[in-house]
């Protein structure tokens, strides 16, 4: 996403010639917050926990940085819905920008297919880090959206009543095929998720046959977190659309059913919210969520206009698959030259406990100078 362009129905160009704007800072910011909770592990905050046993305040932290066990939600539970969801939101700006360009539709989906198969072969590679051999895996973030975008570009130019019946199908469809299937349905190690993945993975090249995901993961997730990116298409629909007005009470109102549904579908035992399998439950719960803190930041940039403090996501929400890729990549490099340069136990100036906390604070602080050096060079990753 280069510009927000004014308001013309999705697929269709304008007449007019369309005068830029400013981006959408809350989008930016919003992808920040995420990319930063991502970039935030390096704190390590449950080593610092299992330091401090008793203590609750580092163990809500610990919690909050951990995906939970199996049904619930942590914060850190929201990173992947919100950067897919971000994915949707950004998709109807992307093609205003290209319509307004000139773009034909088959250039536009080329690019889309392009943008797929980039992204898929981006995750399994951040995967096969560290491996003896590429590392076929499909339940990564980025092949998640990957195996989806082409789905939700074709989306992006559908009417809002076509993308709510999408959703419907998909929601329905995965929650059906996970029901019908002759296994307990939700549970780690024995599902629907788990039957395909020893089938579907063991086509691949591998150095052992693949038999469970340790986490539960599963490359049949792309389907329901497709439901996530399109929920995030209406979202940046009705935002491109309401321009320059924020249409708060859709998303407040999309927000709170999202939220509502999720719950009382796991409350009434049809479908739990699990994360790890990305349940239907899951998607209506984190995508409310999703729809909540992007009016959050809607009103932070665009109501309180808090655009200097929010200047730092601002960097990382605009470099995110950097940010991603950094994430992945530098956390080996950095504490090995904070060891070499600075001495082993440098960070333990407080103690062993909190020593995980300080060297993470300087590696996040080295990863967002990259970033800002980055910005300050108007060198921005694209895919």
């Amino acid at each position: 996403m280069s510009t927000v362009l004014q308001p013309a129905p999705a697929g269709v160009k304008s007449k007019a010639s369309p005068q830029p704007a400013p981006r959408n800072t809350a989008i930016d910011a919003y992808r920040g917050m995420v990319m930063l909770l991502m970039m935030a592990e390096v704190l390590e905050l449950s080593r610092v926990s299992r330091a401090f046993p008793g203590n609750p305040f580092w163990a809500f932290l610990a919690w909050n940085q951990t995906h939970v066990a199996w049904a619930g939600c942590s914060l850190h539970d929201t990173i992947q819905p919100g950067f897919s969801f971000l994915v949707g939101v950004a998709l109807p700006y992307s093609i205003a920008a290209r319509l307004a360009r000139g773009e034909s539709f088959g250039r536009m989906l080329v690019h889309a297919i392009r943008r797929s198969l980039i992204l898929i072969a981006l995750g399994i590679f951040l995967r096969s880090i560290g491996r003896p051999m590429t590392y076929f895996t499909f339940e990564d973030t980025l092949t998640q959206i990957g195996l989806g975008y082409t789905f939700l570009f074709l989306l992006g130019f559908a009417s809002e009543r076509i993308r709510w019946s999408a959703l419907g199908a998909i929601l329905a469809g995965y929650w059906l095929a996970w029901m019908l299937y002759p296994a307990p349905h939700w549970t780690i190690g024995h599902n629907l998720g788990v039957a395909f993945d020893r089938w579907f993975l063991n086509l691949f090249p591998r150095t052992a046959p693949f038999v469970n995901n340790s986490g539960g993961y599963c490359t049949l997730s792309f389907i329901p977190t497709l439901g996530t990116m399109i929920l995030g298409l209406l979202a940046g629909n009705w935002l491109r659309s309401a321009n320059p007005a924020i249409p708060f009470r859709r998303l407040l109102a999309a927000g709170g059913i999202g939220i509502a549904a999720g719950v009382l579908l796991h409350f009434t035992g049809v479908c739990p919210i699990v994360k790890r399998i990305w349940t239907p439950a899951w998607t209506l719960f984190s995508g409310g969520l999703c729809f909540l803190y992007l009016s959050a930041f809607c009103w932070l940039t665009e109501v309180r206009r808090w655009r200097r403090p929010l200047f730092p996501l601002l960097v990382i929400g605009m470099n995110s698959i950097a940010a991603y890729v950094i994430a992945e990549t530098l956390r080996g490099f950095v504490y090995s030259s904070f060891r070499i340069h600075l001495g082993p136990h440098f960070f333990a100036f407080l103690g062993t406990g909190l020593e995980p906390l300080f060297r993470g604070c300087a590696t996040l602080a080295v990863y967002w100078l990259v970033l800002f050096g980055m910005y300050r060079r108007k060198i921005f990753l694209r895919i």
